[in-house]
């Protein structure tokens, strides 16, 4: 079959990336093509129109109509990405958002489990929760709830998200998962310089607008919208951080985060006090902090972060805690150094504490897990964004002896596929309950 070509199809499953999973061709004893569609439902039939037909394992379709719609299926959150809008001009981002929150929970569930079965070839419980804490919850509908939003810019200066699956920009008028102050920043935008532009609300309130235009060289944005520092809040605590950096997009994150991981450590019981700890890809210094709250005013734990301005930054946030210190570089290459350069004392601390990471979306990676295992901690805590990431290194770190028994994921990006998992691991004969 060729690109254009029309297929009647049923949806049988979620596949990670936030499409859906078809069979065309599939009889007795034949299971069929593999055909991937988005802005569908297991359980779905579709009219579908292939759009890739380039690879031999599968085919790529987008829905021309839904002949049998789920019980799941509710109108589009964001009226621009529903089906009724042409792909061309339907915004990327909120590729769940055709679909029932627990109905999207339960599919973020199933792909996590999927990911740690498949990937990382073990069974584990998997839960998952929506973010909030006891100081804050989400709203019902689960939308305004981004406080960081990158739009694009193209050659004609005109401004908006890229349309699904495309590099194209297109425009829009409302941006429902963002908060109503940056949907009206928006707005007022009007026409800019070819590139990007970041919108940035923090716990003041007040909206940045942060231009990133196309300027042909390389190295780290310096302007002095970037790199105004605001200050973002954890419950009591306040956390220094430039503009244009790195922190949680939704607004209760960093606080369920915070919550989760404190939580997890004082189930587990392998939490102790005394201890040498590590925060790596520690960036400004959040889950510092919550080591630090856990332990107290003696807590020694060392943050490190490529970022050079979030680590001043987090030497600031974290000065409640004497013993405690940031520095900068690279995690793959400060590990070896660091492990090197142990005296025996530390090296006794550190084998009874904890080491937290929080690698990007690309996960920490072998060598990373390799140098974290060979420093014997007591537990690690590993926060992932990434599913398959964070599946393949769960399975090198049980090639060391550590394993978690349940892994919690956190709905942090209500209407899109993207999904938070936090798990605890301890080496075997340690501590055998993990709770994350």
């Amino acid at each position: 079959m060729d690109v254009g070509d029309q297929l009647d199809l049923r949806i049988d499953d979620v596949a990670h990336g936030g499409v859906f999973v078809a069979r065309h061709g599939a009889g007795e004893g034949e299971r069929g093509r593999v055909v991937f569609v988005p802005d569908t439902l297991p359980g779905e039939e579709v009219r579908a129109r292939l759009v890739d037909t380039s690879k031999k394992a599968f085919w790529r379709a987008e829905v021309v109509a839904v002949t049998r719609a789920s019980p799941d299926r509710r109108p589009h959150v964001w009226r621009q990405a529903d089906l009724a809008t042409p792909p061309a001009n339907r915004p990327g981002g909120a590729d769940f958002g055709h679909i029932a929150l627990d109905a999207q929970r339960a599919l973020k569930k199933r792909v996590v489990e999927d990911a740690l079965r498949r990937i990382g070839g073990a069974e584990r419980e998997v839960t998952i929760v929506p973010a909030g804490t006891s100081a804050g919850t989400e709203s019902p509908d689960a939308t305004r709830w981004r406080t960081r939003v990158s739009l694009h810019v193209d050659d004609r200066g005109a401004v908006g998200p890229y349309a699904v699956r495309s590099h194209r920009v297109v425009t829009v008028t409302e941006l429902p998962l963002a908060t109503l102050e940056i949907e009206e920043a928006m707005s007022s935008l009007g026409r800019l310089q070819k590139g990007r532009v970041d919108l940035v609300q923090p716990a003041d309130g007040r909206v940045r607008v942060i231009p990133r235009p196309e300027h042909g060289r390389r190295g780290p944005d310096q302007s002095p919208e970037t790199r105004e520092v605001v200050t973002e809040r954890v419950g009591g605590r306040a956390f220094r951080v430039d503009a244009g950096g790195f922190w949680q997009i939704h607004r209760l994150a960093a606080a369920t985060l915070t919550e989760t991981v404190t939580q997890a450590l004082r189930r587990s019981g392998a939490f102790d006090p005394d201890a040498l700890h590590l925060d790596l890809y520690g960036g400004v210094g959040l889950f510092a902090a919550a080591l630090g709250d856990l332990g107290g005013a003696r807590t020694r734990t060392i943050s490190v972060e490529s970022d050079a301005r979030a680590t001043a930054h987090a030497t600031e946030n974290l000065a409640a805690w004497p013993a405690m210190r940031a520095e900068t570089g690279r995690v793959d290459r400060w590990l070896p150094r660091f492990a090197q350069g142990l005296s025996r004392s530390d090296a006794d601390a550190l084998a009874r504490g904890t080491i937290l990471l929080d690698p990007p979306r690309a996960g920490a990676g072998r060598e990373v897990v390799d140098a974290v295992a060979g420093l014997t901690p007591a537990a690690v805590v590993y926060v992932a964004c990434d599913p398959v990431a964070l599946a393949r290194d769960l399975r090198t770190f049980r090639d060391h002896g550590y394993d978690t028994a349940r892994v919690e994921a956190i709905d942090l990006f209500p209407h899109s596929h993207h999904v938070e998992a936090v798990a605890v691991l301890t080496a075997e004969g340690r501590v055998d309950r993990v709770l994350t």
